[in-house]
């Protein structure tokens, strides 16, 4: 018999207030303060990306949530319920969790599994009834786990074992799910059918938050992101908010890039290799477009040269991975002749810079410019293929007369 109370029922579909309160929390393991004085709250309906670097302390939030870790000091509330205050069984009426490990070493079916889920639901010495038959077997087809409900837990792969294991959580039929990291160990095409699912099953009687390592896969799939870092959360709100350079270098101690993907239009966090400790104090000034000058200017990049490209089109893919690599740009618009202002940039680049990249072919404006351009030969490379790139940068580097080809 369900025994689910209706006071119980009411606080849950309540939506004045938020599903989730966390304030003044702090939380010590092992000595160590992992979270402190963290304060945040989630809304209703949305799906929440906890993201944040290695040991920030995003698993020790979610477990502070869901009831199942030690808190020190503060208050969190679930759908108005003090966690605190909640036994276990009211916590697995409030929060439906997928932990992490999707390890399972007992013989039981996957529907055996699914089943475990209405656990909370049902009297000591109950048994299922008509309710819960219908929430397992409405967990099992929104996940796409009917097919082999009937299957031994340890005969499944890993990406249909996360699967059951959210279909156990979506049993419990709870306002919450909490899962941890669900796409640590999923291939790519397992890791976008989890989250796409995630992403399905928020609505405004059930909130998702979720600990994402991969954070292009967080931005893409999650309403909101909180940024936890130095045991604090630094940075909530929507993902084209919380996934800014300063914000992320900050987190991650690491230089990054943030340009938004053409295909899914969300925001993709590029990590940028370090400049090295002997900064080259060489600049160029690179002409040419598309992915070989892209190239050149990653491997310029890299090497800690700096500098400027042009004159290319405004849209032409090269523009962005000079402005993320800190490259100033000289373009003009679309199918648009260079305006005399473009042409004198162009010149002075090329006096200003210590050497001077052609990235073959040239289109026929930037043949004409540099053919009035002045270079001396010592400062004048060029570049047709992807292997002559490095061989340059490193001559230059090393300032050794070492050109591939003389314009």
């Amino acid at each position: 018999m369900n025994t689910t109370a209706a006071n119980f029922e009411d606080a849950t579909n309540a939506t004045e207030e938020p599903i989730v309160s966390v304030e003044s929390l702090s939380v010590s393991l092992g000595g160590s303060t992992v979270l402190s004085d963290v304060s945040c709250t989630i809304d209703r309906g949305r799906v929440v990306g906890v993201i944040g670097p290695n040991g920030a302390g995003k698993t020790t939030l979610l477990r502070a949530i869901n009831g199942t870790g030690p808190i020190d000091d503060g208050e969190i509330t679930v759908a108005g319920r003090s966690v605190s205050r909640c036994g276990a069984t009211e916590m697995a009426r409030l929060v439906g969790s997928v932990p992490q490990s999707t390890l399972l070493s007992f013989s039981f079916t996957v529907r055996e599994i699914v089943e475990m889920g209405r656990h909370p639901h049902i009297s000591r010495f109950g048994a299922m009834d008509h309710d819960d038959v219908r929430a397992v077997e409405a967990a099992l087809e929104t996940t796409e786990t009917s097919q082999f409900a009937d299957r031994q837990i340890t005969a499944v792969s890993g990406g249909e074992r996360q699967r059951v294991l959210v279909a156990r959580a979506l049993a419990q039929e709870t306002p919450l799910l909490v899962l941890d990291e669900p796409t640590a160990s999923l291939d790519i095409n397992h890791a976008t059918r989890t989250l796409s699912l995630v992403r399905e099953l928020a609505s405004e009687e059930r909130t998702v938050i979720a600990a994402i390592h991969d954070l292009d896969l967080a931005a893409r799939y999650c309403d909101e992101l909180l940024l936890v870092a130095s045991g604090d959360v630094i940075a909530q709100g929507s993902p084209a908010e919380v996934l800014g350079e300063d914000a992320i270098e900050a987190a991650f101690e690491t230089s990054v890039a943030i340009p938004t993907d053409p295909v899914t239009a969300t925001q993709r966090v590029v990590p940028l290799s370090s400049v090295p400790s002997n900064e080259c104090e060489q600049t160029v000034h690179i002409v040419g477009h598309g992915g070989l000058a892209r190239d050149v200017i990653v491997s310029a990049a890299e090497s800690g040269i700096t500098g400027s490209i042009g004159i290319l089109s405004k849209t032409d893919s090269a523009v962005d991975t000079a402005t993320a690599h800190g490259f100033e740009t000289i373009t003009t618009s679309p199918l648009s002749p260079p305006s005399e202002q473009c042409r004198s940039d162009l010149v002075r680049a090329c006096d200003k810079a210590d050497h001077v990249i052609a990235v073959q072919p040239l289109d026929e404006t930037n043949r004409e410019l540099l053919s009035s351009v002045t270079v001396d030969s010592d400062r004048w490379w060029q570049v047709e293929q992807t292997d002559e790139i490095r061989s340059v940068i490193f001559a230059i580097v090393d300032n050794k007369d070492a050109r591939i080809n003389s314009y």
